[in-house]
């Protein structure tokens, strides 16, 4: 028996219009998607009139299933991964299991799509021919530690950041950093869409003043 293989299949992260033609071609195809979650993973799929068997497969279960979806491959089953939105491993679960397939032997094919922090990066005006994705800050323990490492590195910094912690995470920054030039992007693709540029002390006034709502990219400026 062939050994199956795993799709890593990017979802709009706002935009539903961002759905690749390839993308639903093989969402269409597979034998069963793994999602991060199947409700909103669902709705997707009956939005692009696609009916497949859902498998939950998330970051607090992701080490537990991680075997028996390499079970699934061994058996010759193609299967697609999905996160809620964006590419699957950029800050979401896939890691683990793409290792795992390497690891056995298991072909991976990851298709092109949508990604948070690319279109944050390009309309930052901050240099973006060498920037430094760090994603989700420690929440706790490691954050300060976290952040005087970056703070030595000249390329542009980019973070993924949640409304509730946007407040508390510039005013990290500002500390760690000093006042350099930095964008925040919220809402990407969707309605609201919105970028913020200037300082980090302006930036961190504005969202002080200005309740924060959506998800955030915040770039920031390198060392000198």
């Amino acid at each position: 028996m062939s050994l199956g293989k795993l799709f890593l299949v990017p979802t709009p992260i706002g935009n539903l219009g961002d759905i690749t033609d390839r993308a639903k071609v093989v969402l269409n195809e597979v034998d069963k998607i793994l999602a991060e979650d199947t409700r909103t993973s669902g709705k997707l799929l009956q939005h692009l009139g696609i009916a497949k068997p859902l498998i939950a497969f998330h970051a607090h279960n992701e080490h537990h299933k991680t075997d028996m979806v390499i079970d699934h491959l061994k058996q010759g089953e193609i299967l697609a991964l999905v996160s809620d939105a964006g590419t699957p491993g950029i800050s979401d679960p896939g890691y683990l299991l793409v290792q795992s397939c390497v690891a056995n032997g298991i072909e991976v094919e990851v298709l092109t799509g949508a990604v948070a922090f690319i279109p944050a990066v390009v309309a930052s005006g901050l240099p973006c021919n060498s920037f430094f994705f760090n994603g989700f800050l420690p929440h706790k323990k490691g954050r300060i530690k976290r952040l005087s490492y970056l703070a030595e590195l000249e390329d542009t910094l980019v973070f993924y950041e949640s409304p509730h912690r946007i407040v508390k995470s510039l005013e990290q920054m500002l500390e760690a950093f000093g006042d350099r030039k930095a964008s925040v992007s919220r809402e990407i693709t969707k309605k609201f869409e919105e970028h913020k540029r200037g300082s980090l002390s302006e930036l961190l006034n504005h969202f002080k003043n200005n309740a924060p709502k959506g998800e955030f990219v915040i770039c920031v400026a390198g060392k000198n």
